[in-house]
């Protein structure tokens, strides 16, 4: 069976890894620093810290932007569960908002008239690897944080995912374009935004701050990440053309000079049930997961019925699998069954 999701975890990582075990340096320390500091390179910010995990990440970012509480921040409907569930848990006001249907960002509509309703902020969720209208997100006079954790390595005219907001969070979960594991890198692309969260981040116990067996392996995937992303492009180019073959499609993704999408993984929204589509990939030995199966709308989905779009999609979408340690013959065998889908 050709599984979903690999994390591309060759020598090099496991070299990393055995590295910090055998000179017992498992808690936060060189290796953490060094994966910020090659963060803060790539992306040529100010600042930059990695935590445990992506909530603690947005509540670092909470405070540092001064939030009160009950105030209200825009989500989107497809978001991880883990924003409505972090955000619920900081006293504030989740305003979930439907999405565009062609790229599965949040509506600019809706989120210009939820910021006109008062909201405060507004969490930007990469969706998929898209990287959504970012001048007209930033016309709308609320800080912007960015969830970059499948956004990373995608750039508008030469500027990086990540950069764009007041902060950003970049995710090394699991199934995150960049893994550790665990955890997550809180981005402060400015001076400003840097300075406002510093005081915080020093003042933060050990148990919030990412250990050094997470970061290890986080910091050779960074390493790694041009090379991995050439493979993974190829791939997505690949399935692509042979999706265009069938009566499904995929999500906007571009790869010019003015704007380049990540490719992390390889959605298709599919035009008649998931269940079908899953049970003809698993006969041809090839495992399709959900692509929004933890998200916002799976979590609450009585709630939020009114998210028409967001919820169509939850219901249609499927990852199928994307990784640079694909054989030849298993990406002829995933191209095989895209073009033949039912």
């Amino acid at each position: 069976m050709i599984r979903t999701y690999s994390s591309t975890i060759r020598r090099k990582e496991m070299d990393a890894v055995l590295t910090c075990m055998v000179d017992e340096k498992i808690g936060p320390g060189d290796m953490n620093r060094r994966l910020v500091q090659q963060i803060k390179e790539t992306l040529a910010i100010d600042g930059a810290t990695a935590v445990r995990s992506p909530s603690i990440a947005l509540q670092y970012i909470i405070k540092a932007l001064n939030l009160a509480s009950g105030s209200s921040i825009i989500l989107s409907a497809l978001a991880p569960s883990w924003q409505l569930l972090t955000v619920e848990a900081l006293g504030l006001t989740p305003v979930v908002v439907d999405i565009e249907p062609e790229t599965a960002q949040m509506s600019t509509a809706a989120v210009e008239e939820a910021a006109a309703a008062g909201a405060k902020a507004v969490l930007l969720t990469e969706t998929l690897g898209v990287l959504p209208d970012m001048e007209r997100f930033a016309s709308l006079e609320i800080p912007v944080i960015e969830d970059c954790s499948m956004g990373y390595g995608g750039c508008i005219n030469g500027q990086y995912a990540g950069t764009f907001g007041e902060y950003a969070i970049l995710g090394l979960e699991e199934h995150d374009s960049i893994t550790g594991g665990g955890g997550a890198v809180i981005i402060a692309p400015s001076r400003k935004s840097w300075s406002a969260i510093k005081r915080f981040i020093d003042a933060a116990p050990a148990t919030d701050i990412l250990p050094d067996l997470n970061s290890a392996l986080a910091y050779v995937q960074l390493k790694e990440f041009e090379r991995n992303e050439l493979r993974r492009k190829e791939l997505f180019s690949a399935y692509r053309q042979a999706l265009m073959q069938s009566r499904h499609t995929t999500f906007s993704f571009s790869d010019d000079d003015t704007r380049k999408t990540a490719a992390c993984v390889f959605p298709v929204a599919l035009a008649g049930g998931y269940k079908e589509v899953k049970q003809y990939a698993a006969r041809k030995d090839i495992e399709i997961e959900p692509a929004f199966a933890d998200s916002i709308v799976a979590l609450r989905p009585s709630a939020y019925e009114s998210c028409v779009q967001a919820n169509s999609l939850f219901l249609r979408t499927a990852l199928f699998p994307l990784y640079p340690r694909l054989s030849g013959v298993q990406v002829e065998k995933i191209i095989k069954v895209l073009r033949n889908l039912p």
